[in-house]
């Protein structure tokens, strides 16, 4: 019988919480309509938030900045025909939210800045008002917004590379040019219509999450063959050449990397 990709994602993140639950058992709430123990929505936030931002730091470093160096080009019109591109870190992130809405879970994605290139990605609102208490603290923040009726977290969404900065402010549609390192550019905003998640609910908010991450970096994958000069796709990284990792590669070290973190979330939650 063959195994896909999700079903192993699935495999691995029911181990996870198998740890988690013979280490630290949550507290059932009392005559739920779910059976199963009750995670706080804020907790499986910080987890999808931290399982993003170790994809966002593989992808730009490993990828992009390597691929840079090697040739690769990276751009907003990567979609296109005929453009030998991959999508910048913002562009992966709206890809994979695009993957979320999709999917069977009700979580919800979205980038956003007081200063967005698109205009689309313009906090409004709570989260507006959210956002200038992030900049003003540096501190995530966690909310029911009564209009959508969900559960929110807005995180902020900080230059931690200097190519991030310097894609904005060399964008001609940039409403600010003047980016440096560590400078609050926007939030990554989740949301879900719960308060709280069962421990099957959140296997499978992870599960998806971690399959709509690959779905996107499949999506480059396709891209790169279509390039003028296509790069070998296999075993090796932009680091050693004009490669691309396979995409069970390229998974493989970042689910290394993101579980240990998750665990420890949920471990210290």
């Amino acid at each position: 019988m063959k195994i896909n990709r999700i079903d192993i994602i699935t495999i691995m993140v029911f181990a996870l919480l198998a740890i988690y639950l013979f280490v630290k058992s949550p507290v059932p709430l009392e005559e739920t309509s779910q059976k199963g123990e009750m995670i706080p929505v804020n907790t499986m936030f910080k987890i999808v938030d931290e399982e993003n931002n170790k994809m966002r730091i593989q992808w730009t470093n490993k990828i992009i900045d390597m691929g840079k160096k090697v040739g690769f080009k990276f751009g907003e019109d990567w979609h296109k025909e005929h453009v030998d591109k991959g999508p910048l870190p913002a562009l992966f992130l709206r890809e994979t939210a695009s993957h979320l809405e999709k999917s069977q879970v009700s979580l919800s994605l979205f980038l956003g800045s007081d200063f967005p290139i698109n205009s689309a990605n313009m906090f409004k609102d709570l989260q507006e008002y959210a956002f200038k208490k992030i900049k003003l603290t540096s501190e995530s923040q966690f909310f029911f917004d009564e209009d959508v009726k969900r559960y929110t977290a807005m995180f902020a969404d900080k230059v931690v590379v200097q190519a991030c900065a310097n894609c904005h402010n060399d964008h001609p549609d940039s409403p600010k040019q003047d980016w440096k390192m560590n400078d609050i550019m926007g939030a990554t905003t989740w949301s879900y219509p719960k308060e709280y998640v069962t421990r099957d609910e959140l296997i499978e908010i992870i599960a998806v999450l971690r399959s709509a991450f690959e779905k996107t970096y499949i999506s480059y994958l396709g891209k790169t063959k279509t390039f003028t000069n296509p790069p070998k796709i296999g075993e090796q990284w932009p680091s050693e050449g004009y490669f691309v990792p396979a995409e069970n590669v390229f998974m493989n070290l970042f689910e290394k990397s993101a579980s240990v973190n998750t665990l420890d979330l949920l471990l210290n939650k």
